[in-house]
């Protein structure tokens, strides 16, 4: 049985998580050779605005001993984005050293990309971000604040060490999938940081000679996200610029909506999370438009990390079936469906596809 902790979170969380969990009891209903037990976590800003904090100071104990963990979103107008996030996603991405960072691009039959006349074989990529350092390493200091010398000072954590493992993966996963891998950084301008990135790229790159492999500057990859996404298998990058790129993918795909992740430890040391990427959301919180793919999406990537691949990638092809008609995906598709309509729907075709 696999435990799974879930955290539905803030806006419109639960109503996605809520969907998500509609799927998994589905496939434990139906297979006998799969079951999950759920704990649900109330963390998040209603929690924060009562006790002072996202979650407990034991929290990472609490959720340690679980297989994965179902997110939904975090943050809220009620409380700055810098403590919702950093108190609670930062901390447990972190903590349980989840530094792969998996974020498929994948345009789907019948959905439209805002990129004219792409089809969905032009658009099919894999972003590995780095999840534990880079940017996002959360040292630094502000000083003289309320002055006009006000300083801020945002320190970012490239290791060797953190580097090389991510990098690694990703051409481990270009291999398996038959794809190219392109690094992106931006060693050009940042002399220590993306130097050091490209160093290891090309040191990591001479093991893997099968694998097509390439380097691009950031802003040379958002331009040719939008140029030439074909040219794109995997991508790994940095923390910043792995967030920054792939919103631009979710656009690219159709939307906030769709865009699954997966913030893996790959060692199994600790639990690993299943998110989408789309956020919060708190201005259609509530009133069950939200899109739910992104949510179901990233839990066929947790059934395949889970060991239950046949019901991940059935889970995969129910989606892309699902919103591939007005009548049965979201409105910010186009559509017509409600949030919880678009997942009933997804589990009747999981039971045709599975």
């Amino acid at each position: 049985m696999d435990r799974i902790a879930v955290i539905p979170g803030d806006g419109v969380g639960p109503e996605v998580v809520a969907e998500s969990r509609k799927v998994l009891d589905f496939i434990s209903a139906c297979d006998p050779g799969v079951a999950f037990a759920f704990d649900e976590f109330p963390w998040g800003t209603d929690y924060y605005l009562k006790t002072g904090e996202m979650m407990p100071a034991d929290g990472l104990d609490q959720l340690s001993g679980y297989d994965a963990i179902l997110f939904g979103a975090v943050g809220s107008p009620r409380v700055a984005d810098h403590i919702t996030l950093r108190q609670l996603l930062f901390r447990i991405r972190q903590g349980f050293d989840q530094y792969v960072n998996l974020r498929p691009v994948r345009l789907l039959d019948g959905v439209r990309s805002p990129l004219a006349d792409r089809a969905s074989s032009d658009v099919d990529m894999i972003f590995v971000r780095e999840g534990t350092e880079g940017e996002y390493a959360g040292l630094g200091d502000r000083i003289y604040q309320g002055t006009d010398r006000d300083l801020a000072l945002q320190t970012a954590v490239f290791s060797r060490r953190g580097v090389e493992r991510v990098i690694r993966w990703s051409f481990d996963l270009a291999r398996q999938e038959g794809r190219s891998l392109t690094s992106v950084s931006k060693g050009n301008a940042l002399q220590y940081s993306g130097v050091l990135w490209d160093e290891v790229f090309a040191e990591v790159r001479t093991e893997y000679p099968d694998v097509e492999a390439g380097q691009l500057l950031v802003d040379a990859a958002a331009m040719f996200m939008v140029m030439d996404p074909g040219r794109f298998g995997v991508v790994v990058a940095s923390n910043l610029y792995g967030d920054i790129l792939t919103d631009l993918g979710a656009a690219i795909m159709g939307g906030m909506g769709l865009a699954p992740s997966a913030s893996l430890n790959p060692g199994c040391r600790f639990p690993s999370t299943f998110e989408p990427i789309h956020g919060s959301a708190p201005d259609i919180a509530g009133k069950s438009v939200c899109n739910p793919v992104g949510s179901i999406w990233s839990t066929a990537l947790m059934l395949e990390h889970l060991g239950h691949r046949a019901w991940g990638e059935a889970l995969q092809r129910a989606i892309g079936l699902a919103v591939a008609s007005p009548a049965t995906r979201t409105s910010d598709l186009g559509g017509f469906a409600s949030t919880r309509q678009a997942g009933d729907v997804i589990v009747e075709l999981l039971d045709r596809v599975r």
